[in-house]
């Protein structure tokens, strides 16, 4: 490894940890709104991760989906944006396509759109970990240690929110 790919892997780990500390933020809160804002950076340096790890699909949806959370939060259950979004989706993948491995980047991507624009509260988080498990595998397939361990952080963060949403709701 030469030392500009040395250097290039530590900042697209870096950026993964940078993703990380705002992701499990924002999916520790039970407030939507707050959840949408931590996301919109997170997914800032997770763009700029995987344009460091050269996964291109995963660094164009990752940029989308800065898109759609500024979207979502003015156009919240309007199918006719979150299609929008679901098309520009894949359309980014077409040009950036390198093989199998970025179906999980795109599989993450649409079903994210889909649990922001049409889900809230629980039902959106449950979508919204099936799209971290995606993002975990894709992850793991460009060997990004800090993207792997910022998605699965995500997705137990998120599943303890899920936890702790439903214990709320018996209480009230």
């Amino acid at each position: 490894m030469t030392d500009f790919e040395t250097l290039r892997w530590a900042a697209g780990q870096l950026f993964g940890l940078i993703a990380l500390a705002l992701c499990v933020l924002g999916f520790a809160s039970k407030r939507d709104d707050r959840l949408f804002v931590l996301l919109l950076f997170a997914n800032v340096a997770f763009s700029f991760q995987f344009v460091m790890f050269r996964s291109w699909v995963a660094a164009a949806i990752a940029a989308l989906i800065v898109l759609r959370i500024h979207l979502v939060r003015r156009y919240k259950g309007r199918a006719s944006v979150m299609l929008a979004i679901l098309v520009a989706t894949c359309l980014v993948s077409i040009p950036t396509w390198t093989g199998p491995r970025d179906i999980w980047a795109l599989a993450a991507g649409l079903i994210g759109t889909y649990g922001m624009f049409m889900l809230t509260g629980i039902g959106m988080r449950w979508l919204l970990a099936a799209a971290a498990f995606c993002w975990v595998i894709s992850n793991l397939l460009v060997e990004s240690f800090g993207g792997t361990l910022a998605e699965a952080l995500i997705l137990v963060t998120n599943l303890v929110t899920i936890a702790r949403l439903y214990r709320d709701r018996a209480t009230v």
